[in-house]
């Protein structure tokens, strides 16, 4: 590479750097003012003002959280050091030296899984050492951002790659608030027996820094009167689980002459109400993991959506308007393509309710993708896939009758111009649409058409497209939890 054009990568990765810190700092601040704000502009008052979310653990211990932190730092360096051997591991003084330099920041090209799965989840280590220690979910986000660099920084001999950085802070913080809210759900503080010690395992595995502190109270087992609800998360938890077979393409082909078939299973968990504390961070959670045979991988889909802050612009109580700031993560992999991204979106939810029983839902919303990873076949030194920053649209609309039958679509779009890998940008499109009937209480029945197309508009190199049409039939079980 001449130095040129070495000159011209390295202002404009100073460039990412400083709007990538900008943005990130400038979504805390309006959120942070969001959250202080949102009852003048509420225009009508919520009717159910109680906290439903009740964080167990009330004293701050900074020392206690700033160990855990370490631990979070040392685990994976020791593991990687020591047991795999890892080349990168060997650090010493000069490679810190080297990386305490800003000019030595520069993109990985580390495995797709690795970098959007991988370091979100280290990073939900790094927020929860605060988190569940007393520390407030605003309080937890500076703690995120100091462990990814720390770790860029110290525990390894590369240098500091800013896609780390974000997808580690950002990541980090949508997974971590998450597990954290779960793992305290899980876990009835008033059972006992085989059943309790089974909760204390599940949120411990949900969350380990939040299991680690309760064992470190005392309050592993222990048992707490019905009359005290001081600990108790009384928010609202539903889970759908649906099994059934698909028939996809992935060859840009037609889906019933081409197609193939495969079983899937997918899991969608919804917490808490839209319209409840919207004053509150991730008072309102959905998750959405889909996984099957005969694709790419396991995984196909994981989905992640935290609200931020919002405000009720209802004006009667037929018609229910929610405007939602949310954080998103999202991780897509089938046998057409892949694609990681996170973002932040301004929602426009409405309900309407036109009949008795017959109902309207809607939502539209827009939003910057902070960070998006999409793949690139010409590989970039390398790397089979590019980053990017860019724009996310949704939209959706469904109907229900009487809780019985169901039937919705939807779209999400993106648009990505490439920040590293080489000169392009991309479009994503999804289309999916959903039939379901309820047969008997809780189980349903249902078929979804849906597809999926990635475009990547190249300047040096031919254009390639990726379809990924499907049609799934299953039975769906909702529960309450």
């Amino acid at each position: 590479m001449s130095s040129t054009n070495t000159y011209f990568n390295k202002q404009r990765l100073r460039k990412f750097i400083t709007a990538a810190s900008a943005l990130l700092i400038l979504i805390f601040i309006c959120a942070k003012s969001a959250h202080a704000q949102v009852n003048i502009f509420d225009v009508r008052k919520i009717q159910d003002t109680t906290t439903r979310f009740s964080d167990p653990v009330k004293k701050k211990r900074f020392g206690r959280a700033v160990l855990e932190l370490g631990i979070a730092e040392l685990t994976p360096w020791t593991y990687d050091r020591y047991i795999a051997k890892a080349d990168y591991a060997r650090i010493s003084w000069k490679t810190a030296g080297h990386n305490l330099n800003p000019t030595s920041w520069t993109w990985d090209n580390d495995p797709f899984q690795t970098n959007q799965f991988g370091h979100p989840y280290h990073g939900s280590m790094f927020y929860s050492a605060f988190r569940t220690n007393g520390y407030s979910f605003w309080q937890s986000v500076p703690a995120t951002m100091a462990g990814s660099y720390l770790w860029e920084t110290f525990a390894e001999n590369q240098a500091p790659a800013p896609n780390d950085f974000i997808n580690t802070s950002f990541g980090g913080i949508v997974l971590g608030e998450m597990t954290y809210r779960l793992s305290n759900k899980i876990i009835n503080n008033h059972r006992r027996g085989f059943k309790r010690q089974a909760s204390e395992v599940l949120g411990f595995l949900v969350n380990p820094m939040n299991g680690l502190n309760r064992i470190i109270d005392g309050k592993w087992g222990k048992v707490v009167g019905m009359a005290d609800k001081s600990h108790d998360d009384s928010s609202k938890v539903s889970a759908e689980f649906d099994l059934g077979a698909r028939r996809f393409n992935s060859k840009n082909q037609g889906l019933l002459t081409h197609g193939r078939f495969g079983w899937f299973g997918r899991a969608k968990l919804l917490y808490g109400s839209p319209n409840e504390n919207l004053h509150t961070p991730f008072s309102n959670i959905s998750i959405t993991a889909e996984f099957g045979k005969d694709d790419s991988s396991a995984v196909n889909v994981v989905s992640v959506y935290g609200s931020l802050a919002g405000w009720d612009m209802s004006m009667s109580d037929k018609v229910e308007n929610l405007i939602i700031i949310s954080a998103n993560y999202d991780y897509i992999r089938n046998a057409a393509f892949f694609y990681g991204g996170q973002s932040v979106k301004a929602n426009l939810i409405s309900e309407f309710k036109l009949l008795n029983g017959f109902k309207v839902n809607t939502a539209v919303g827009a939003g910057f993708i902070l960070l998006g990873a999409a793949p690139d076949p010409y590989l970039y030194r390398g790397r089979n896939y590019d980053y990017g920053s860019g724009f996310a649209v949704n939209g959706s609309a469904g109907f229900s009758i009487s809780d019985k039958f169901y039937y919705s679509i939807n779209y999400r779009g993106g648009w990505l111009l490439t920040i590293n890998g080489n000169k392009s940008h991309y479009f994503l499109h999804t289309l999916t649409s959903e039939l379901n009937f309820r047969v008997y209480k809780d189980l349903s029945i249902g078929a979804e058409p849906g597809y999926f197309r990635l475009e990547g508009n190249y300047k040096n190199h031919p254009d390639v497209d990726k379809t990924y049409p499907y049609l799934r039939v299953s039975t769906r079980y909702r529960v309450n939890l």
